[in-house]
């Protein structure tokens, strides 16, 4: 197993949206995060987060958990 230094970071081409791609690297690197986890780690309101996040899930590049939000 590699180390979170040791990761490999992709980002889909796809991404273009400064926050979007902020927080699908976020949840990269931590694995699983909620949303007030996310929240406090980049420093974004729920009112930004959440429609990033619905995109995201909706745009099959994460999925909804049952403990909050991960990378496939």
């Amino acid at each position: 197993m590699m180390s979170t230094s040791e990761q490999q970071l992709s980002l889909p081409d796809d991404l273009t949206a400064p926050q979007t791609k902020l927080v699908y690297v976020t949840l990269q690197s931590v694995g699983e995060a909620t949303a007030s986890d996310l929240q406090d780690l980049l420093g974004l309101s729920k009112l930004s987060l959440m429609p990033v996040l619905t995109s995201l899930v909706a745009n099959d590049y994460i999925v909804r958990t049952e403990d909050g939000y991960a990378c496939y």
